[in-house]
């Protein structure tokens, strides 16, 4: 299973060129992330956030740009995992622009799990986790 969140390319993402800078494009699937969670569990990333203090800092991104993203298109951000370990997950997301569903660009995104308080890596809860395989797209 897949999740898709959509965004509208806004005047602040970007440059002076008229795309998306490339950093925003990291912005636009945390986004899509936490929109991942805010579908799947009780209160949402924000509730593992604030509540939980369970996080997900980065601790690898790779990206493969093919196409550009102007202002006033809309992104469609296609969100997957690929790996869950026990105490880390990989995202995987596609971003299509979506007026021709032109592939703009690849984003794979590590993650630890971590204790928010401790800055500690933790196992993944068992929530989590089933979220997380309800998105796996290759056996963990």
């Amino acid at each position: 299973m897949t999740s898709v969140y959509e965004r509208r390319v806004r005047f602040e993402d970007v440059d002076a060129a008229n795309i998306v800078f490339f950093g925003r494009f990291f912005g636009y699937c945390h986004e899509a992330m936490e929109t991942l969670f805010e579908r799947e569990l009780p209160g949402g990333y924000v509730a593992l956030i604030t509540q939980r203090r369970i996080g997900f800092p980065a601790v690898h991104v790779e990206c493969d740009f093919e196409q550009p993203l102007r202002y006033g298109d809309i992104a469609h951000i296609t969100t997957s995992v690929e790996r869950i370990g026990n105490k880390s997950c990989t995202f995987c997301y596609a971003i299509t622009r979506g007026s021709d569903g032109e592939h703009v660009a690849s984003i794979r995104h590590i993650c630890a799990v971590s204790d928010l308080a401790a800055l500690k890596a933790i196992p993944i809860p068992d929530d989590v986790r089933a979220t997380l395989v309800r998105h796996l797209t290759t056996p963990s």
